[in-house]
């Protein structure tokens, strides 16, 4: 994913900053809990597309 990109873009939901889990190719949240997609190295940032974290993924 574009490094310049994933510097402006922030969480729908709360507005917070977002980590990049390469590993998974997500974009995460921890404090509302999502992960949204990377998918062609584009960003869905849509709600009903992200996952919820588990327990351990939130620490």
């Amino acid at each position: 994913m574009d490094k310049k990109l994933f510097e402006i873009l922030a969480c729908p939901l709360c507005k917070g900053d977002l980590s990049h889990n390469r590993e998974k190719d997500e974009l995460v949240c921890r404090p509302c809990g999502m992960a949204f997609p990377v998918r062609d190295d584009i960003p869905v940032m849509l709600e009903s597309e992200a996952r919820t974290l588990t327990t351990d993924e939130r620490l």
